[in-house]
């Protein structure tokens, strides 16, 4: 199992939280729950930010190590482990791969990660969730469809949108991207 899905267990174990009540905090449905649950994969971001909200725990509670009261700096000699995000229906997130910025941060309210776009293949699924998102575009170019409009970005472009608003990130021509993210989702 992940160290996301231990976590969920516990806080539902800690919350005396069924699956069923999760399933229906989070407007999830039960086979979803019970699929992430039962998996060693991270759920999409979609999702897991319905669970912190259904738990009433921060996203980043569940990538979190250990908690600093004051900044976190991190060092570009310092490599860190990155985190796929997968949908549990199919693999139609396992193209991007997040390295948290702020794991060890106590009481932060955005999640800011660097990601690796790698070419897109296969279907992918559009995500809409509370909050809002800030994407900065580090290496390579990346499109983003976000309602029905389509906005494709080079190194150096960035865009910020309502999360909530369906949207979806792939790198675009088949190529690979580096970029920026900063997820915010209201406690």
């Amino acid at each position: 199992m992940s160290a996301v899905t231990e976590k969920i267990k516990m806080l539902c174990a800690d919350r005396n939280m069924s699956v069923e009540e999760l399933a229906e905090g989070s407007g999830l449905t039960l086979d979803q729950v019970n699929r992430i649950c039962e998996s060693d994969r991270i759920p999409s971001l979609s999702p897991l930010i319905k669970i912190a909200r259904a738990l009433g725990v921060r996203l980043g509670t569940f990538l979190d190590d250990s908690e600093e009261m004051g900044p976190v700096v991190n060092r570009n000699s310092n490599s860190q482990q990155s985190v796929t995000f997968t949908s549990h229906q199919t693999n139609n997130n396992s193209h991007m791969d997040f390295i948290s910025l702020a794991a060890t941060k106590a009481g932060r309210n955005m999640e800011p990660f660097l990601i690796n776009i790698q070419s897109p293949s296969g279907n992918k699924s559009i995500s809409s969730h509370e909050g809002e998102e800030f994407l900065f575009v580090l290496e390579g170019s990346i499109v983003v469809h976000y309602g029905t409009e389509k906005y494709i970005l080079n190194k150096g472009d960035s865009i910020y949108y309502d999360s909530i608003v369906n949207h979806l990130v792939t790198a675009n021509n088949h190529s690979e991207a580096k970029i920026l993210g900063v997820v915010y989702s209201p406690a």
